[in-house]
């Protein structure tokens, strides 16, 4: 088998319905399987896995185990040659695992590659690639100095364009594909940390093993990226904790820099629990395109286009733009979404079978699930 993609659930049914739609249509072409690991979601998770995706392996543990531990379950039971560390918030491109496991095998000495990803609202994550947060690369991106010059740019690994493939230090855990064999032998994830830096631990274990992480620019990936995690107090308590953890692992750090960390782990932590707010948005059009007649065509308000070239932008309107999963492929709606994006225009999908909106209108929101069915 080439290919085992892990998935680690909690708490997004739906983002998790949708996610795997789009990894079955991407391993079509592919010898690989789709293993789910829910954290004892107290939502319909596992009940919509079992009704919906009956052949998708599913491991259900009886607590919330945290990131590592959890994909660490999964990953023993992968059979695939490649593994791929997937967020359960996030859309792969019908194109994704081809081109990307394509490139890992024309690669000599491979760690990790990641991909590029976009938010919700069709907006680059410059996470995507970053570089060590040295102690110095840190306060850099703490106190914002990469905003001000280049020269403070290593976080993001700036060396590199978002639209180019090259060599990385770091790669986001939404999307992490690598040799099983090399994640068994460094001992996978470290369950000593619950979450939060532990796809910066990784991604500097293999480093340390003399392996080369890529960024790959040729595929792009959707990752709702507030979707996951609520930032409240003990998102903040977990971060500050992750970070001492990966500092004290990796760099015996001082105690005037441990106390430094601790300060600005926690005006970090601050900064995020103050960003996720979803934001009210008001929508003066909402934009159907569809291929065909559906349920939504009739709503009031709702303009149908049939073809996405026909849709033209006013700058003055706000727009809300769904697409139909049962008219387009992932691919050419994450083509559409870079092409339109805008900061009056809205992103969502429509699954027409289930009758529901899914998107997130900020890169810091928790999603937003419209079910039609209950407002018609």
């Amino acid at each position: 088998m080439q290919l085992s993609v892990i998935i680690l659930n909690y708490n997004v049914r739906y983002f998790l319905e949708l996610c795997i739609l789009s990894v079955q249509k991407a391993i079509q072409n592919v010898d690989a399987e789709i293993i789910v690991v829910d954290n004892n979601s107290s939502d319909e998770s596992c009940a919509m896995m079992s009704r919906c995706f009956p052949n998708v392996t599913l491991i259900q543990n009886t607590a919330n185990l945290g990131f590592p531990k959890g994909n660490n379950i999964g990953v023993a039971q992968a059979k695939g040659e490649y593994i791929c560390i997937l967020n359960p918030d996030t859309v792969v491109a019908e194109d994704t695992f081809e081109k990307v496991l394509a490139f890992a095998k024309s690669k000599v000495n491979l760690g990790i590659v990641g991909c590029k990803l976009i938010d919700g609202t069709g907006n680059f994550l410059p996470e995507s690639k970053r570089g060590v947060p040295t102690p110095w690369v840190a306060f850099t991106k703490i106190f914002g100095l990469y905003k001000i010059s280049k020269s403070f740019g290593k976080y993001y690994a700036e060396h590199l364009t978002q639209n180019q493939t090259g060599k990385v230090d770091i790669l986001v855990g939404a999307f992490m594909v690598m040799k099983r064999e090399l994640y068994t032998e460094i001992g996978g994830f470290d369950e000593k940390c619950f979450m939060y830096s532990d796809d910066i631990d990784l991604s500097y274990m293999v480093l340390q093993r003399g392996k080369g992480n890529y960024y790959f620019h040729e595929t792009t990936i959707i990752h709702y990226k507030g979707e996951s995690t609520v930032r409240d107090g003990t998102y903040m308590k977990r971060f500050q904790e992750a970070m001492n953890f990966f500092y004290k692992k990796h760099f015996n750090p001082s105690f005037f820099f441990t106390v430094f960390m601790k300060i600005g782990s926690f005006m970090f932590s601050l900064v995020k629990k103050s960003q996720q707010k979803n934001k009210t948005i008001s929508i003066d059009e909402t934009i159907l395109f569809s291929k065909e007649i559906t349920e939504l065509s009739d709503f009031m308000g709702v303009k149908h286009y049939f073809d996405l070239n026909e849709f033209k932008l006013s700058s003055t309107n706000s727009y809300q733009l769904v697409f139909d999963l049962n008219s387009y492929s992932f691919v050419e709606i994450i083509d559409a979404m870079q092409r339109l994006k805008a900061k009056n225009i809205v992103f969502k999908m429509y699954l027409s079978k289930n009758n529901y909106l899914i998107g997130s209108n900020n890169a810091n929101d928790i999603g937003e699930i419209i079910n039609l069915s209950k407002i018609a």
